[in-house]
């Protein structure tokens, strides 16, 4: 029995399984230790899966029986629902099971777990899968490249639900579920049986299919699995393994007005996949004995192989000033408290994307913070350390002024020549000198943070103020004379005078001593450009506390959007390139709205954590 994936899953992609991406700065990082290569290391010494077989596709048991021996000596999955858009959690899980399965000679699925019609899409479907790629990662396997879904095993899990019936684990129950909430007990006193808890496997069979063909309302009966109404872990006083759901699926369309409830398809999913690994984080520990009840009884019927899937749980990443709820970020979005899923203030795969992220920064991020058993808050400094240390040895520098002040050098045209444009140059990485040289010009004004200048300076300012001489980086030093102003007092312009022979490079250059160098661009071959400076979402570590509403903890500061200019070597840069702006920080041109008529920039990161305590 086999179960060909939708053709709409498939993807084509260089696997990054057989050419991983090198981090920089942690040497073979992909081998460092948690608990889950534990297990997978004990497991293969015991060779506990060794003689496991592959049919080629998932499927039940007699379809593998028939098949070769598995020539990936573990399988994991990364199964999300496609009901939005994967965010920085998903990041990790995904760097962990396709990272396991790479550094182990294994294979890792990509699954849909799309068995709630109502709130998934192809359109999510589409964006995990661009993802996952982005990442790094592909999920082709000897002669099958294709995605999975949940719902194209539907089929097989009607007919292990048919089975548990037939076998008296299941039954029909029709209490409203207001009775069933009641009946369920609590952590101090057992569940309630079902009047129709004992009803024969003929009976229930025959309500069974009159849910599967329609007949009954929504909500007027559910499918449960027999355990034990008195269990102290109440996930097994009988949970609901089946609903009545009349709704549209996005693969199977209208074929369908029963869906298998969550918990019961996952492990189902799991063992027709051949799952070796099944790893989840810590909100499904409780589940774990139902999951092994289901597989246990399935694999008693002969439906699926053995040894069956085992499930191992790590806690779920909780990263500061960052939430992760899928309803709240979606609240984010549609009440356009962002512009987008993909705004870079989000924490959507998309959205860091955007912002600048690289892959081998969210893999040495994924990397550093590890994998443990127990839950633990993230400083996000984590993060933004792991993007600098990534792009810090490989980006272009460049100029940029993003507060513009004029500065005029007054004798300019005495020193240099009326209308003379001198030739300044830099490398484009102080450490890689491969790549060569950037050239840029500087004239009789120049454009300087305001910042850069005061009138007044406090003590320990050794920047452009009257009578001080600070350098021009990479060009000439200067003596500060004053300041212009206008009727309102605002200081429009900053005088000053060059120094003549003191340019970056040449022999003069130690002549004049000075304490302050400033960045600069030339006024007449600057380039204009939009640069929106973003900073965390939330003010607080822990965006939901202290509050009962989380959008009280925004940062109202969150983006601000100036004009600035940036050096001219950076004409006709693409979208998407990323660029280390001298003292500012790391920027990258916006993926969608820069473009040859407008020069736009997101700052990425500062040059290091403004927000420490």
């Amino acid at each position: 029995m086999t179960f060909p994936a939708s053709p709409k899953s498939s993807a084509s992609s260089t696997s990054s399984l057989s050419n991983p991406s090198k981090l920089s700065n942690d040497k073979d990082s992909s081998k460092s230790s948690n608990f889950l290569r534990q297990i997978i290391e004990k497991d293969l010494a015991e060779d506990l899966y060794a003689k496991r077989r592959w049919g080629g596709s998932p499927g039940d048991a007699a379809h593998h029986a028939a098949g070769e021996l598995d020539s990936a000596k573990i399988r994991l999955r990364f199964p999300p629902e496609p009901n939005g858009y994967l965010h920085i959690g998903h990041a990790k899980s995904i760097c962990l099971n396709f990272g396991l399965a790479r550094d182990y000679g294994g294979v890792c699925h990509l699954r849909f777990d799309d068995t709630n019609p109502e709130k998934e899409d192809t359109e999510y479907v589409d964006s995990i899968i661009d993802a996952v790629h982005w990442l790094g990662f592909d999920w082709a396997q000897a002669g099958n490249s294709q995605a999975y879904q949940a719902s194209d095993y539907f089929d097989f899990m009607y007919r292990a639900a048919q089975y548990l019936i037939s076998s008296g684990q299941a039954y029909v129950d029709e209490q409203s579920a207001e009775e069933m909430r009641q009946n369920r007990g609590d952590f101090s006193r057992p569940g309630i049986d079902s009047p129709y808890r004992n009803r024969t496997p003929e009976e229930n069979l025959a309500r069974f299919e009159e849910m599967r063909a329609g007949a009954l309302a929504d909500g007027a009966a559910v499918l449960r699995a027999k355990i034990d109404m008195a269990s102290p872990n109440i996930n097994l006083r009988d949970p609901a393994i089946y609903r009545i759901r009349r709704a549209t699926h996005h693969n199977t369309g209208d074929k369908w007005c029963i869906y298998p409830m969550y918990t019961f398809a996952h492990p189902i999913e799991d063992a027709l996949e051949q799952i070796t690994h099944s790893i989840c984080t810590l909100e499904f520990e409780d589940q774990r004995p139902f999951y092994d009840w289901l597989l246990d009884c399935l694999a008693t019927g002969g439906l699926i192989a053995s040894p069956h899937p085992r499930q191992y749980e790590f806690a779920r990443l909780n990263l500061t000033y960052v939430l992760t709820s899928k309803r709240k970020l979606a609240q984010l979005v549609n009440e356009k408290r962002v512009s987008g899923w993909d705004d870079p203030r989000m924490p959507t795969i998309v959205g860091l994307r955007r912002r600048g992220y690289t892959p081998d920064a969210l893999h040495l991020f994924a990397e550093r913070i590890g994998v443990a058993k127990g839950d633990s808050w993230i400083d996000y400094s984590t993060l933004e350390g792991s993007l600098r240390d990534t792009l810090d040895p490989i980006v272009p520098r460049a100029m940029a002024v993003l507060e513009p002040l004029k500065l005029v050098l007054d004798n300019w045209d005495e020193v240099m020549g009326h209308g003379v444009l001198d030739d300044c140059s830099a490398p484009v990485h102080p450490h890689n000198p491969e790549q060569g040289k950037r050239h840029f010009d500087i004239g009789k004004e120049v454009w300087i943070e305001r910042s850069d200048f005061e009138e007044t300076p406090a003590k320990g300012f050794f920047r452009l103020f009257p009578g001080n001489k600070v350098r021009l980086k990479y060009a000439h030093v200067i003596e500060c004379t004053g300041c212009e102003k206008n009727a309102e007092g605002e200081i429009i312009a900053v005088h000053a005078n060059l120094v003549a022979d003191t340019k970056s490079g040449t022999p003069g250059a130690d002549s004049a001593k000075v304490k302050g160098v400033i960045t600069w661009v030339n006024v007449s071959s600057a380039l204009a450009a939009q640069v929106r400076l973003y900073e965390r979402l939330f003010v607080q570590e822990h965006p939901e506390a202290g509050t009962d509403n989380f959008l009280d903890n925004l940062n109202p500061d969150s983006l601000r959007v100036v004009e600035g200019y940036v050096e001219p070597s950076l004409a006709g840069i693409a979208a998407g390139q990323r660029f280390q702006f001298e003292r500012h920080g790391y920027f990258v041109t916006d993926l969608h709205d820069h473009g040859d008529e407008k020069i736009v920039f997101n700052r990425i990161t500062s040059m290091k954590d403004s927000w420490v305590k």
